[in-house]
């Protein structure tokens, strides 16, 4: 062999030693992560937009410790995390913790997102397998094991999941969703499981709920704080685009277009991909090193629901709902929504009665609930009209004076929940649901005593709980033959007061007192710290009673047990006031006697 073979053969087998290029991690995801069609509306080979190539590269860079996105939905976010994923598994392997809010998001994550994309990535399928676990490794449906790592998905709810894994890659998902525990925040609880690794990589993304708690918008704070800029067709600068700057003819929010704060040109949807591909991100904290911080809203995203002109009109129809508005805020603009602090002003709403009440149950009105109050010698009812477009209207307030040990003042209310009323369509109504509160220790097995065997007719014994709970679920276990019903307070007392503060989608009857008033203004939210984090809570106003607040809180949460086809009530509190034209007359014989 001559020496030039030799020579040749030498540099071949250096070369085949030679370790790949490393690829950004943004050309690796279109390389090799494939979507299927269970998983995306658009199936195959993943094709990153412009705007989320910076954030995968930023993830994927050794030089940046933490990576922070405040996020709309509709931008891709959790494909792009699980891109990420698959990339340290693939080529960079290490001990990995996804952290979401609640179990049930963890188990979700797992078998509709990562457990999928694995299985249709070509280059992936196989690594996370369930039977790819040594003899005393037992790969489970959350805990998996890979050569050289290993992934652990986790619910933020549960201490413990926190306490037992040290990992280099923390990978964190609505973190606003993450509620503060006995021992602090989930987040910081998570992140002292990466102190041990000098290279660890901290993602951490969600859609920001309330301003003045966002843990996302606390970690984006503390970044580099990059905003996507677009460049205006007529005049080349960049800016991002904003709410402020989309607009409309009246009357046709589907031709919303951008007005460029530049130049001041009207800039057509159409425009909006060429506008977006050419887009760069800016740092406007270029200092901060090694903390990527994106913050992202739903106006530059090119999925087809999320044209100028669908966005303006989702706008339009929640404007005069603070709930509805909340969420347009939080998911589509990647704002928090700031209300901490706020009052309900009692004279203010005690000036809006309007005339109406319970008799007769004014037309809009298709819907009722009730919501009991339990005191040591009295219980307070309070009814709630609903109508089909959302509105509440109070009808009515009475009071059960009597012991609630004493079977008579069960009795009364009985009678109070049996009650029809005339309604202004002719027919008549009743309650369709009633919560009663069973909080108080010692009156609780009588409340037990009083709604179980009346919950077909969705009279249901409630427990308030406080945190980020849904507004009513069930408990899982059943108490002498019941249910008890736990109501998340918390949630519906914000509803309430950003209903009264911001419309007037609540209206009151005006037979309702003035200590009724003062009652449902009893309450006021504030931002505590504790371990120096911020939590959201009501606190009572001293001095006030609270009994019209929590039976409309209960109220409120009675009407998530209803399911009404509204067109089919509305017909029948019409038919029932038309005489039955099948009936026909019949005269008496007078021999009959």
């Amino acid at each position: 062999m001559t020496s030039e073979t030799m020579q040749r053969v030498r540099r071949n087998a250096l070369a085949a030693l030679m370790p790949p290029l490393r690829l950004k991690l943004s050309d690796w995801i279109e390389a090799n992560i494939t979507l299927p069609a269970d998983v995306s509306a658009l199936p195959g080979n993943v094709r990153l937009w412009p705007f989320q190539r910076e954030i995968a590269d930023a993830i994927g860079d050794p030089t940046i410790e933490r990576v922070t996105l405040v996020k709309p939905v509709r931008v891709g976010f959790t494909t792009l995390l699980t891109g990420a994923l698959a990339g340290y598994v693939a080529n960079d392997p290490a001990p990995i913790l996804a952290l979401l809010p609640t179990e049930a998001d963890a188990r979700d994550y797992m078998v509709s997102d990562i457990e999928p994309i694995f299985a249709a990535s070509p280059s992936l399928s196989g690594l996370l397998s369930r039977d790819r676990g040594g003899e005393n490794e037992r790969n489970t449906l959350l805990a998996r094991r890979f050569p050289g790592g290993s992934l652990k998905v986790v619910a933020s709810k549960a201490p413990r999941n926190l306490r037992r894994h040290n990992v280099r890659v923390l990978l964190c998902d609505e973190v606003d969703a993450m509620e503060n525990g006995a021992e602090g925040s989930p987040i910081l609880l998570a992140e002292r499981r990466t102190l041990s690794f000098a290279d660890r990589k901290i993602v951490i993304g969600s859609t920001p709920i309330y301003e003045a708690t966002s843990h996302v918008l606390r970690s984006y704070a503390q970044s580099d704080r990059r905003i996507y800029e677009v460049p205006c067709p007529a005049c080349d600068a960049f800016h991002q685009i904003i709410w402020e700057d989309i607009r409309w003819p009246d009357g046709k929010p589907e031709e919303a277009y951008y007005a460029c704060p530049e130049c001041g040109s009207v800039v057509e949807e159409r425009h909006k991909p060429e506008m977006v591909t050419a887009g760069r991100w800016r740092a406007t904290k270029p200092e901060v090193a090694g903390h990527a911080g994106f913050r992202l809203n739903a106006l530059v995203s090119l999925l087809a629901n999320a044209t100028w002109g669908k966005l303006a009109k989702e706008f339009l129809a929640v404007k005069g709902d603070p709930a509805g508005l909340q969420t347009f805020v939080n998911t589509l603009l990647g704002q928090g929504w700031n209300d901490a602090g706020e009052d309900i002003d009692d004279e203010s709403i005690y000036g809006q009665r309007e005339d109406f009440g319970i008799e007769p149950v004014p037309e809009e009105v298709l819907a009722m609930t009730a919501g009991i109050d339990v005191q040591r010698d009295r219980l307070e009812c309070t009814w709630l009209g609903w109508v089909e477009a959302g509105d509440c209207l109070v009808l009515s307030h009475k009071v059960v004076w009597g012991d609630p040990h004493d079977n008579a003042t069960w009795a009364e209310l009985d009678g109070l929940l049996k009650q029809r009323f005339a309604h202004a369509l002719g027919g008549e109504i009743g309650i369709d649901a009633a919560v009663v509160d069973s909080g108080d220790g010692e009156t609780m097995e009588a409340v037990y005593g009083f709604c179980f065997p009346r919950a077909r007719r969705k009279i249901v014994a409630g427990k308030g709980a406080a945190g980020n709970r849904p507004w009513i679920e069930a408990s899982k276990s059943k108490r002498r033959g019941g249910r008890l019903f736990i109501i998340g307070v918390d949630g519906i007392k914000s509803h309430i007061l950003a209903r009264l503060s911001h419309g007037r989608t609540i209206r009151f009857a005006n037979d309702l007192p003035r200590v009724w008033f003062e009652q449902l203004a009893s309450e006021r939210l504030v931002v505590r710290y504790s371990r120096g984090q911020p939590t959201r809570r009501f606190e009572r106003i001293q001095g006030r009673a609270a009994e019209a607040l929590d039976c409309v809180v209960y109220g409120f949460a009675a009407k998530q047990l209803l399911n009404i086809n509204w067109q089919q009530r509305r017909d029948e509190l019409s038919l029932q006031a038309e005489p039955n034209a099948n009936l026909r007359k019949v005269i008496r014989s007078g021999w009959m006697g």
